[in-house]
């Protein structure tokens, strides 16, 4: 171990293995370690007895849940959207070889008391029943205008510059009501608050078009599509394609102690006695928690049923986003669900996931408004876990380190951070111009 590498990661993460694969595939040499024996750190995958052991002490599962090596429970689960930045982030780095996808069947919004599904184009706003008839020919116009929105093109603008002309402004030339902008804002463009209607329109357009157009790609009931197996399948995709570009994995290496110098500049890690020197070092909070703050909670249940979630057109796997208005909270509630369609569970079960910012110390009552959605169920676990973001100055100490998993269910947010993450390291933008058919999901 006593040797000299460019950049050391700790953390198998998925946004530590994700830069540790784009490092190496810019020919950096990297070394990869994890204090754990196992892939993922706190996104990673469990099966049922680990999952038991982690919310129930020492008892083993009962056996009607089935075999506890058919479920694949990943900690942090959220949908790649099909033509999105994590997509072309994996397809750069041609790690799609290793993974298989599948489309996800459902993506609906909880709006005025229900569970609706998410209209995104101009045909499906005048089906929903969302709206009101005046409403939907009025969300139609205002879709088909995003779908046709082209930057270059002046006669698509209806003469408004979306870079100064903020959301709100934008949506009231269409005269859109208070509920359809909320679905608009949380569902499509996947804000997490309501700060967008205050920016510049061309941001949410932008996420709108992608939401529309992911949507398009596999003609599913989704945007999303999920790996087989589940997430906990992509560290271990990376770490094989670390080791083909001649990075170096370790799993199981205790301490991880970071090493400075005089400046407070990295100078390499420290295990079991031996000291790796390198210039750089990217890890997750944990790592280096004198360097990190906390900037919250989330509040999560965990449930494993025997049936798709209700008033879902029977979905197999699906994600219903509860904007903050509608719950009368500050922040959105998030459900995830997926099954053995995707091979996360035995035949016949489905793995649910409710999650939220915490605004109280009670999980219980906080997440009841997901909870309520999901029908009866065989088992819940309920879950809170603190956030933390980076505040130290990465040109004076060469750390990067990365700002832990939000409460939402898909992937925007997290390569967000890892594509920051990536330009700090190596000062430049990554290249996402990629043929998209490079990633194709499988199909029924």
């Amino acid at each position: 171990m006593d040797e000299e590498y460019e950049v050391i990661v700790l953390g198998t993460g998925l946004k530590e293995c994700i830069l540790s694969g784009l490092l190496s595939v810019d020919g950096i040499k990297v070394l990869h370690m994890d204090r754990n024996d196992y892939y993922g750190g706190e996104s990673t995958s469990l099966n049922l007895n680990q999952l038991w052991k982690k919310f129930r002490g020492e008892e083993k599962a009962p056996a009607h849940l089935g075999s506890s090596r058919d479920y694949n429970v990943d900690m942090m689960p959220k949908f790649m959207m099909a033509n999105g930045k994590l997509v072309r982030v994996l397809i750069h780095t041609d790690v799609t070889k290793y993974l298989s996808f599948k489309a996800v069947d459902g993506s609906y919004v909880f709006v005025k008391g229900k569970v609706q599904k998410v209209p995104a184009t101009p045909m499906e706003a005048l089906k929903s029943p969302l709206m009101g008839i005046f409403e939907k020919r009025r969300a139609g116009k205002f879709f088909s205008y995003v779908q046709d929105y082209d930057e270059k093109d002046p006669k698509t603008h209806n003469g408004m510059d979306l870079r100064r002309v903020t959301t709100k402004e934008l949506i009231a030339t269409f005269g859109l009501g208070e509920d359809t902008i909320d679905f608009i804002g949380h569902a499509v463009a996947l804000h997490c608050n309501d700060n967008h209607l205050h920016q510049p329109a061309y941001d949410t357009v932008m996420r709108m078009k992608l939401y529309a157009e992911s949507l398009a790609r596999f003609q599913g009931g989704s945007p999303y599509i999920y790996p087989l197996y589940g997430l906990g399948e992509l560290p271990q995709a990376f770490a094989r394609l670390s080791a083909v570009y001649g990075g170096t994995y370790m799993l199981n290496k205790p301490e991880c102690k970071v090493e400075f110098d005089e400046e407070g500049k990295v100078t390499g890690v420290t295990s079991e006695g031996e000291t790796a020197k390198c210039k750089k070092v990217v890890c997750d909070p944990s790592y280096l928690p004198n360097k990190v703050r906390k900037i919250g909670k989330v509040a999560r249940a965990i449930a494993i049923m025997s049936h798709p979630i209700p008033n879902t057109n029977d979905s197999h796997s699906v994600q219903v986003i509860l904007p903050q208005k509608q719950l009368g909270r500050k922040s959105d509630m998030y459900v995830f669900c997926c099954s053995y369609s995707h091979n996360v569970a035995p035949k016949g079960k489905f793995i649910a996931f409710v999650s939220t910012d915490a605004e109280t110390d009670n999980p219980q009552t906080e997440l009841k408004p997901g909870i309520d959605l999901l029908g009866p169920v065989d088992e819940l676990f309920f879950d809170i876990y603190d956030r933390y973001e980076p505040v130290n100055e990465p040109t004076l100490d060469n750390c990067f380190i990365s700002t832990s998993y939000d409460a939402t269910t898909h992937f925007d947010t997290t390569v967000v951070d890892v594509l920051n993450m990536y330009k700090l390291i190596t000062g430049k933008e990554l290249d996402l111009s990629v043929d998209l058919n490079a990633a194709s999901a499988a199909e029924e």
